[in-house]
């Protein structure tokens, strides 16, 4: 899929989903790296990233495409469109938009480290490695291990 291709889709959800046309400019980002997509307010733009499509499929995309449409909508008819915002959590909930996307699956070997607690059982998965002398368990207080 292309960006034209990507903006036909856009107009196509806008008008089933929200009856209001999508007239600006949508893209695919590849640099973005922690998020789905984003919507830019200064530009009214919206950047989807290309790697959910690839890893996760249509239906993850058409929910991405679907949240950042309710930033802009809202944007656009002055509400408010920041994910605090009560009008947003009620246009998720009307168009059945996710309110965050699920991780890439190629992003979850990133966890390498991972701790037990000696004392619970507990399972910890870090990305960065944790000094077990100065940390504990957050539930028991107990010391933790390497796994």
């Amino acid at each position: 899929m292309d960006n034209t291709e990507l903006s036909h889709l856009v107009k196509q959800i806008s008008l089933k989903s929200f009856q209001k046309p999508f007239k600006d400019e949508v893209v695919f980002n590849k640099r973005l790296r922690t998020t789905g997509g984003r919507y830019l307010p200064s530009l009214r733009r919206i950047e989807i990233n290309p790697k959910y499509l690839d890893e996760l499929g249509m239906d993850d995309l058409v929910g991405i495409i679907k949240h950042e449409l309710c930033h802009y909508h809202l944007h656009v008819e002055g509400k408010g469109y920041q994910h605090r915002d009560h009008d947003f959590r009620e246009l998720l909930k009307k168009t059945n938009a996710p309110r965050h996307c699920r991780p890439l699956p190629s992003k979850e070997n990133e966890r390498l480290h991972q701790y037990q607690c000696t004392q619970c059982g507990r399972l910890y998965k870090r990305k960065r490695r944790v000094d077990t002398s100065k940390y504990r368990c957050g539930k028991c207080k107990g010391k933790l291990k390497k796994v």
